[in-house]
């Protein structure tokens, strides 16, 4: 995706969906995305998801270079790319990324690529945690959930 600041710099969003659950789980906005960027937030990803079996994605350069064709292979993710000018092949995305846009992107005036972070970060929170969702059952993808508070620890006293 692409959108620009206040001053008109263009500012790029790499957005990662996993398609089974729906989940946002990456966004990463910088001037521009070249491969090193792709890999990096794939590798970050996958240290914490694990490998998946593929990787749909367009025909976009950072996305069809060697580095990242011959990385995605190392790592044992197949590469699903989908045919130029058939959005439709990767459904899942452009939905998130009009949803994004349409929610966000369209109605903020931004004037730093750090604004441009926090707001998407902030977004993405929203969208995986709060955000229902019709397909599974009314819910978000990933709900928030509240974790137990910690035990109070016992103190001893000494006489």
């Amino acid at each position: 995706m692409h959108l620009r600041l206040h001053d008109g710099t263009g500012v790029r969003l790499l957005t990662v969906i996993d398609e089974y659950s729906r989940e946002c789980l990456a966004i990463r906005a910088a001037r521009s995305i070249r491969s090193a960027e792709v890999i990096e937030v794939l590798s970050e990803l996958m240290v914490f998801r694990g490998v998946p079996d593929h990787i749909r994605s367009d025909n976009g350069p950072e996305f069809t270079a060697r580095a990242v064709r011959e990385w995605l292979g190392r790592v044992g993710a197949r590469t699903l790319y989908i045919e130029p000018g058939s959005p439709w092949e990767n459904g899942y995305i452009e939905s998130f990324n009009g949803k994004l846009r349409d929610e966000l992107l369209d109605r903020e005036v931004f004037y730093t690529l750090l604004e441009v972070r926090v707001l998407t970060g902030r977004y993405r929170r929203t969208y995986n945690q709060v955000r229902p969702y019709s397909s599974p059952g009314y819910r978000p993808p990933a709900p928030e959930t509240l974790l137990p508070a910690d035990p109070v620890p016992v103190l001893v006293g000494l006489t």
